[in-house]
């Protein structure tokens, strides 16, 4: 099911925005080249082995004799020249010997199988960087452009590597940052502020038809990135494709914390979405709301509905849709679980806790390096060598508009993702009420993507086996953000059904069918059929407890 993605879309794919767990850093790397090291070391006769394997393909590579070849989805390598100019072929495959004999050689040492895929990320690491592509003597699509332009891209790509330099923390922009601005061609969907508490802005979106759901659709987004993933251009806009639907929507927009707020914990942000809730209901009139969660937002979300339901409040929320968000993260599929390990996510409590934050611009950039060929390299090769200006794309340029977790919150989702406690009923407690997710009884709404690889989809999946109550599980053929931002249009995605949730994923997929085209559709009616109706759309917005205070997207977005 995986596709050809381009260079862009497999960035988008990269976010750190809906990551549930942050706080990798270079240490941990370290760690783990220190350990490929030693077994270098200690295994000296395989390390000679694998150099002679290597020495004798470079001499069939030397004399035209090597069959070495490029995937040919690899697209640092699309050039023609690397078929047919011996030179770059020979370069290619030199270079394609090294990485693959590197990587026999970490299977050949016997790591244990965790610390074999961290041996071998650290190997692709290296080797990747060191890829001809990304040097210009290296790269013949660059020394056509620079040879075609009389040099004009090589000096425009040294321009941007020293803007980078020193605007961009060092590292490669990956969106033009002038192209957009919140508010006016980004986030710009009609709507006001009507409630406001020190930890988040609550808006509200205004009808565009006649008649409304009665309950509204209360959205809670993640912490580390601005909420408007699902307010992006006009024809992505999750937000405006609800109110275009007849839908009253209220998306919760959380303020960007400073070290002042490092004791802002997990039961803070709880107590801060029962308010927003108790507003929402305040101004539709309804008991209940239509709550929707993504990633970081459904562990805070699923926390509150947990929370409310042991008070006996849990009426307030009516029905939870779960977007690309793992509850169960035992055996972690994840990039990041690969070094997620009890001293790495000790080391990384610590860091936050020392800074009282933890910094969401440092983390998206040691995060661009679980991916690099995407997330760097491959803007090395387009802005530095081709000198090109980083494209204009609202999606990155959301992703680029980070904000900060504070320690407290930051702790308490890694022991969320340590302990996985939402598997043990009782075994977390929030202002001394026991987390019970079986004790939920409301219908719930999960969706995952065939290839994502930050929430993988058959643990997305394993949520739908926590919840007492009755459960749809949609798994769309996108990746992370594809499978969030997924519009109905011409496109060729497509999504699975099942109507059964079996205990695992696989038996799930089994008997599930397909359909064409967006699930954004078939969750609008899976709303409607668990909805309160229809009433005449509102003629302003908020009410006298809750008045408006200021236009979307308000001003916590801004900071």
């Amino acid at each position: 099911m995986a596709t050809e993605q381009h260079p862009e879309d497999a960035a988008l794919e990269s976010t750190l925005a809906l990551n549930p767990v942050v706080g990798f850093s270079f240490e941990d790397v370290a760690k783990a080249s220190a350990m490929v090291l030693r077994q270098a070391v200690l295994q000296p006769a395989i390390g000679a082995e694998y150099a002679n394997r290597l020495f004798q393909e470079n001499v069939r590579i030397l004399f035209g004799t090597s069959t070495v070849a490029p995937n040919p989805r690899d697209r640092r390598f699309a050039d023609e020249a690397f078929t047919e100019q011996p030179l770059f072929k020979r370069l290619a495959q030199g270079w394609l010997a090294m990485q693959q004999t590197a990587t026999d050689w970490v299977d050949a040492v016997g790591f244990k199988p965790l610390d074999q895929q961290r041996a071998r990320f650290v190997v692709d690491l290296v080797t990747d960087a060191v890829a001809p592509t990304n040097f210009l003597l290296g790269n013949p699509s660059a020394l056509k452009r620079a040879r075609e332009s009389n040099g004009e891209s090589v000096v425009k790509g040294l321009r941007n590597f020293i803007d980078d330099m020193i605007n961009n923390g060092g590292m490669p922009s990956q969106v033009d940052k002038t192209a957009f601005k919140v508010g006016e061609n980004i986030a710009n969907t009609p709507g006001e502020v009507v409630f406001r508490s020190p930890l988040l802005e609550l808006l509200q979106y205004q009808p565009t038809t006649e008649t409304v759901e009665a309950r509204p659709i209360f959205i809670v987004p993640p912490q580390i990135n601005k909420f408007y993933v699902y307010d992006m251009s006009p024809e992505k806009s999750l937000v405006r494709y609800l109110v275009d639907q007849g839908f009253q929507v209220f998306v919760v927009s959380w303020r960007n914390p400073t070290a002042e707020q490092r004791d802002w914990g997990l039961a803070d942000y709880v107590d801060a979405i029962e308010e927003a809730i108790d507003a929402t209901l305040e101004i539709t009139g309804q008991p209940g709301v239509a709550g929707v969660g993504a990633c970081a937002g459904g562990i805070t979300f699923a926390s509150a509905l947990a929370y409310l339901t042991g008070l006996g409040r849990g009426d307030k929320v009516a029905s939870l849709t779960l977007m690309v968000n793992v509850l169960d993260s035992r055996n972690d599929d994840s990039v990041m679980g690969l070094f997620m390990t009890d001293q790495t996510l000790e080391a990384a409590r610590k860091r936050s806790a020392r800074e009282g934050i933890l910094d969401g611009e440092k983390t998206a950039r040691v995060f661009n390096w679980m991916r690099p060929n995407d997330l760097i390299w491959n803007y090395v090769v387009s802005n530095y060598l081709h000198g090109e200006t980083p494209p204009a794309f609202d999606i990155l340029y959301w992703n680029s508009d980070t904000t900060c977790l504070p320690a407290q919150l930051h702790s308490d989702f890694l022991n969320i993702f340590k302990d996985s406690p939402f598997t043990n009923p009782g075994a977390m407690h929030i202002r001394d009420v026991p987390i019970d997710l079986t004790q939920v009884q409301i219908p719930v709404f999960i969706t995952g993507g065939t290839t994502d690889h930050i929430t993988p989809w058959h643990a997305c999946y394993r949520s739908t086996q926590l919840f007492g109550g009755d459960c749809t599980y949609v798994l769309s053929t996108a990746g992370h953000i594809q499978s969030l931002i997924n519009p109905p249009g011409p496109s060729k995605r497509r999504y699975y059904v099942n109507p059964e949730t079996p205990p695992s994923a696989e038996e799930w997929r089994t008997g599930a069918t397909e359909h064409e085209g967006s699930w954004w559709p078939y969750w609008l009616e899976w709303q409607r059929t668990h909805g309160a109706g229809t009433k005449p759309a509102p003629e302003k917005l908020g009410s006298a407890a809750n008045a408006p205070l200021g236009a979307a997207p308000g001003t916590y977005v801004l900071e």
